[in-house]
């Protein structure tokens, strides 16, 4: 969380580019949108047993349970449109692959919920489902001085017993394997996203000062408990690739970077 909060200041002050990040976590972890502030009771003794691990994400939305799964975080420089134009054009790359694989998906219809605790609880339009109805990617934003951070999650294996921990739930029904995972799948992610938003592409690592600013950072997404203790601070993330970059995007033209 704190290295696409870095990223996306970065687009701020103008010295950085787009960048698509997509990565995996190391353990199970619960992350909370940035205005979620009802906590479930239980939460706090799954992470006080080492169940799962808690932080905040700096982009809105309700609680995401990253495990079996895929995270991909876009950074937009100068990003124009509705939310809705946004978050659709947004993950174009991503509903292309899908298709290429047998999964076509299609925007939810449902309307958002704040009584709901999980982002996957419901289906809107942020949303992308699959043709069964099954709930295969939640997706929420951030916009900073018109610069856009847009997180999203896409379901692979979940596993059933920590969401019945977490949510008292099972995981979405129906949603079968993917044909492809690992690195083809993640190659094929980023073929996807490199033809449908354009541009050149490299793969660029964080450099050593920007690791020591995100060390910095990583506190503020940190979830505190009610008696004011840290709950678990944002460490359990493991980018895959770290980052990517390219020449300055064009203003209101889609990132291109990987």
């Amino acid at each position: 969380m704190a290295i696409d909060d870095l990223l996306l200041d970065g687009l701020v002050e103008g010295s950085a580019q787009g960048v698509l990040r997509l990565y995996h976590w190391d353990r199970p972890t619960l992350s909370l949108g940035h205005h979620q502030h009802r906590l479930e009771p239980h939460w706090q003794a799954l992470v006080d047993s080492g169940r799962i691990a808690m932080v905040r994400r700096p982009s809105g939305g309700r609680a995401v349970l990253h495990g079996g799964c895929l995270t991909y975080a876009l950074h937009w420089p100068a990003a124009s449109g509705s939310r809705a134009e946004t978050y659709w054009r947004a993950i174009q790359w991503l509903r292309e692959a899908m298709a290429a694989w047998g999964h076509p998906l299609q925007p939810g219809q449902q309307a958002a919920s704040r009584l709901r605790s999980s982002c996957f609880a419901t289906s809107t339009a942020a949303d992308l489902v699959e043709a069964n109805g099954a709930k295969r990617v939640g997706s929420a934003q951030l916009w900073r001085r018109g610069h856009l951070l847009q997180h999203g999650t896409l379901l692979l294996r979940p596993s059933s017993t920590h969401w019945l921990e977490v949510f008292g739930r099972e995981p979405p029904p129906a949603l079968t394997p993917l044909p492809v995972e690992g690195e083809a799948l993640m190659e094929g992610l980023r073929h996807a996203a490199q033809q449908d938003l354009g541009g050149s592409w490299s793969s660029q690592p964080l450099s050593p000062q920007e690791w020591g600013e995100v060390e910095h950072r990583r506190g503020r997404f940190a979830v505190v408990a009610r008696d004011g203790a840290a709950a678990e601070v944002a460490g359990a993330v493991r980018p895959w690739p770290q980052r990517g970059a390219s020449p300055p995007a064009a203003s209101n033209s889609m990132p291109r970077a990987t």
